[in-house]
């Protein structure tokens, strides 16, 4: 059977992909090919644990694209031949496209150390079943170790907190969020978990989980044994490139398969969008593995747009990281650079500091603290990166930096930024986080100048 368009996934990136898809193209006659039946929405995956009152309760849903005139099949794709455009899947069926979209995600990193094959150690994948059993597993168990203090790991390590276990979070490096925050947000997000009662072990690595065919603990470098009935490994994720590798289709250097600013692949008629696509950073072009929910929907939508022709035209070269995360009931974001990887990668910088409220007086009741960093080019004033910590606020407010970003901003704009308020819901006009910040920045390089 042929189809104008294969798209091989069903996660955020595929669906996304289809919706838009359906939209500019309304005509052709779509296939998705998904592993599974029920698809977890990924950024919901750690809340299943507590806030959520069942694993089902996150299923990503495909109805909405079925209803537009998509077909959706539960099938395994075993092998692609873009020479034939055939795709071929476990169950003895092939299909022919006219476009292939490859949405095949990421795999949950396994570190080989001993012990990872005993009962209860679980990664965190994007599977229901594992999922479930993970769920059980903690359900009749109290000492849980986290391995890896990244994204996943902190949102977990909150959710097991809020069920009542005893959590231990193992880090290899010397703090906690490490890779996108500095010091001073990573210290205040450790301060909060600990004063939860989360312990918190860094710059220790596992060297073996120990137990009599389940686990019993977690035995460090240093010596140090943890105890434990359940292991969580939550140290990243690694491209799903298998199928692209097997039929040919050039790899980046972080082994996610290699796209043009249109995610088309090295071959003809391929796309290749999400987890599993190779990213690029938004200010050094340089490869990353760069994995969010937000990057595959923008992925996806660019395919989509230019599926047959270029339609739309992308003038943002690089992939920009905005994202933000709960500890303990406060949120931490950032969009951009943070200043440690902006000074390692040669930059001169300005920072800009706010310290808050996001409501106006300070008296009403839902009023959260705000702490705002702004990272500027000292030569030029142009926004390169953002962190924050706060309340719900926050959430949104980094994605109005993020657009500052990607339009090339400066500091002299945040400063004569025009903005909307009123007291329930955003901070006064007077002191708004984002200009109080570039107002510091401007402040310090106008000293500098004179």
């Amino acid at each position: 059977m042929k189809y104008d368009v294969v798209v091989v996934g069903g996660g955020a990136a595929g669906i996304g992909f289809v919706s838009t898809a359906l939209a500019t193209y309304p005509k052709k006659k779509i296939l998705m090919i998904k592993k599974e039946k029920d698809t977890l929405v990924p950024c919901g995956i750690p809340y299943t644990i507590s806030t959520l009152d069942k694993v089902e309760s996150d299923i990503m849903s495909t109805k909405g694209i079925e209803s537009a005139g998509a077909e959706v099949l539960n099938d395994v794709v075993t092998r692609i031949d873009p020479k034939s455009k055939k795709v071929f899947t476990s169950s003895g069926k092939e299909f022919e496209y006219d476009k292939l979209v490859l949405a095949t995600g990421s795999n949950p990193i396994v570190p080989k150390i001993p012990g990872v094959d005993l009962k209860n150690v679980f990664t965190v994948p994007k599977d229901i079943n594992q999922i479930k059993n993970l769920k059980e597993a903690l359900s009749n168990s109290k000492k849980v170790v986290v391995v890896g203090a990244g994204f996943i790991g902190m949102e977990v390590s909150d959710e097991l907190r809020r069920a009542k276990k005893d959590v231990t979070i193992i880090e290899a490096l010397d703090r906690v969020l490490p890779v996108a925050f500095d010091p001073e947000f990573s210290e205040e997000a450790r301060k909060i978990m600990e004063n939860e009662g989360i312990k918190i072990k860094t710059s220790s690595k596992v060297k073996e989980i120990v137990g009599h065919g389940k686990v019993e603990g977690v035995l460090l470098e240093s010596g140090e044994r943890v105890d434990a009935e359940v292991v969580i490994l939550s140290i990243g994720y690694r491209a799903e490139s298998t199928l692209a590798k097997e039929a040919g289709l050039s790899i980046g250097i972080s082994g996610g398969i290699w796209t043009d600013e249109y995610m088309r692949t090295s071959e003809m008629d391929v796309f290749a969008i999400g987890d599993c696509a190779e990213h690029k950073d938004f200010f050094t072009r340089r490869a990353n593995k760069l994995m969010l929910a937000s990057v595959a929907a923008f992925d996806a939508r660019i395919a989509a747009a230019n599926l047959y022709n270029l339609k739309l035209i992308r003038q943002v070269k690089g992939d920009l990281s905005v994202f933000s995360t709960s500890v303990g009931g406060f949120i931490f974001a950032a969009a951009g650079l943070d200043e440690t990887d902006a000074r390692n990668g040669g930059f001169d910088v300005e920072i800009g500091i706010a310290n808050s409220v996001d409501r106006h007086p300070a008296t009403i009741p839902d009023t959260s603290k705000v702490k705002v960093k702004l990272i500027f080019s000292k030569s030029s004033g142009v926004l390169i990166g953002c962190q924050m910590m706060g309340g719900k606020s926050v959430g949104e407010m980094i994605n109005v930096v993020g657009t500052a970003i990607q339009g090339g901003m400066t500091v002299a704009d945040l400063t004569t930024l025009q903005i909307g308020t009123h007291p329930l819901v955003t901070a006064s006009p007077v002191v708004y986080p984002l200009i109080t910040a570039a107002l510091d920045a401007y402040a310090k390089l106008n000293c500098k100048e004179k």
